[in-house]
């Protein structure tokens, strides 16, 4: 009886009381950690709180009526194959879509070379999965996207980061920087940006930087990652030249449908040239089989049928109005030590606090006083960044930005004071990347 018990029984650990199998998990997950930043925003979703910091996009917008019969008659006349498996590599025909929508910024490409994913994000999982290895180096934009950062610390990448200014990235940083890796003997896989109204500054690299970064990374022999989710959301003038267009041979470009259609949707791709196209086909089916053949045909149908461009030109109306109303109120109401980038599109303004002041140690009286952003270090790998703050336009109306700028304002005005009255408060001790929310993304 007793050893029948025993039988029953879980196996001896050496793990804690809390978790069994500490122990156990991978050197990888030893980071996957939930910060208290997003325990924190689980108050700050409160409806009294405004938030500026969730990066969502405004899908109210969108004719819902229309979306709703599409899906309906996707289910009613295409049923069979929409609830199917699908291809690993993605939908054929949505492929042959994305490509039209890619011919915006200059993207002149083969279906064939198109990856579909479950939103960037997994591509841009997938892309560090095939060429990373524990200790290899990552380059990045300081600051850089959290999520691309959680990603990159899964797999243990090494981040270093490359310093950007209102107009992206230095490049005479980015080629100093190569030199020095390369003369280090630390092997460097690739370059991550967003070069197009950047996550989370908001700038825009220049057209002569564009070449510059290309022609430098071309030299080195580095492969650029170009994220592009906000290229098609500026509020002046035609979408940017993409850096894919110029380099086809040495750039991966990865885009979404999540801000020009709906997060919801999940419906992402990577462009690649064909050796690695393979790659990710191949760690895709490992992964998922294959992805949703209903949200691709979906999508597919949208395209098809629906004025998509106007769609876009809605967002783009709607987004540039809760920009100017963001700008406006803080070059009303802010303390002149604060400064701000001044986006041409996308969805976030990036705060730099006087000297002095932790936005992730004044977080908690922010949220206290109901208005809610997201503190700078977690857009750093080291967990620098802490006199800086995200401050996102997308999802709030124009008279709640104000008022969250107001409340934000007066914290920061309090903050100061106290600085003066106490000195400098030193800044709380960062342990690595904050895995995001998708909320916060």
């Amino acid at each position: 009886m007793t050893a029948e018990r025993d039988h029953g029984q879980a196996p001896a650990t050496h793990g804690s009381r809390i978790d069994a199998y500490v122990d156990r998990y991978a050197a990888r997950a030893t980071g996957m950690v939930a910060s208290e930043i997003r325990a924190l925003f689980a108050v700050a979703s409160r409806p009294e709180v405004v938030s500026l910091a969730g990066g969502m996009p405004y899908v109210t917008a969108l004719p819902l009526d229309m979306v709703g019969e599409l899906v309906s008659d996707l289910v009613t006349k295409r049923g069979p194959v929409a609830l199917q498996y699908g291809s690993g590599q993605g939908d054929p025909h949505l492929r042959e879509q994305i490509c039209e929508v890619m011919r915006l910024e200059g993207i002149h490409a083969g279906a064939n070379d198109v990856v579909v994913t479950v939103g960037s994000q997994q591509a841009l999982d997938l892309i560090t999965r095939i060429f990373i290895d524990p200790g290899d180096v990552v380059l990045a934009e300081g600051p850089s996207y959290v999520g691309a950062l959680g990603t990159f610390a899964a797999y243990q990448a090494k981040v270093v980061h490359i310093a950007m200014d209102d107009q992206g990235i230095v490049p005479e940083s980015l080629a100093q920087t190569i030199y020095a890796l390369e003369t280090a003997g630390a092997p460097i896989k690739f370059l991550y940006t967003i070069p197009t109204f950047q996550n989370p500054a908001g700038v825009t690299l220049n057209i002569a930087r564009r070449q510059q970064v290309l022609d430098i990374c071309q030299r080195a022999g580095v492969l650029v990652i170009e994220d592009n989710p906000y290229g098609l959301l500026g509020f002046d003038g035609e979408p940017m030249r993409a850096l894919r267009a110029d380099n086809p041979d040495g750039v991966v470009y990865l885009g979404s449908f999540s801000k020009t259609l709906a997060p919801g949707f999940r419906v992402g791709w990577a462009l690649a040239p064909h050796a690695i196209r393979d790659k990710l086909v191949l760690a895709m089916e490992s992964a998922v089989l294959s992805h949703s053949s209903f949200t691709q045909l979906a999508v597919g149908q949208y395209l098809a049928t629906q004025p998509w461009r106007e769609q876009i030109k809605t967002f783009k109306e709607l987004y540039r109005e809760r920009r100017d109303a963001l700008i406006d109120a803080l070059d009303a109401l802010m303390p002149p030590e604060v400064t701000w980038t001044r986006p041409a599109g996308g969805f976030f303004v990036w705060a730099t606090l006087p000297e002095g002041l932790d936005s992730k140690a004044i977080l908690p009286r922010a949220v206290a006083e109901r208005v809610a952003f997201v503190p700078g270090t977690g857009f750093f790998s080291d967990g620098s960044g802490a006199r800086h703050m995200r401050l996102s336009f997308c999802f709030p109306e124009p008279d709640r930005i104000r008022e969250g700028v107001r409340r934000l304002a007066g914290v920061i005005e309090q903050e100061m004071q106290l600085r003066d009255t106490f000195g400098t408060s030193s800044a709380r001790e960062h342990a690595g990347v904050d895995t995001p929310g998708p909320d916060l993304a």
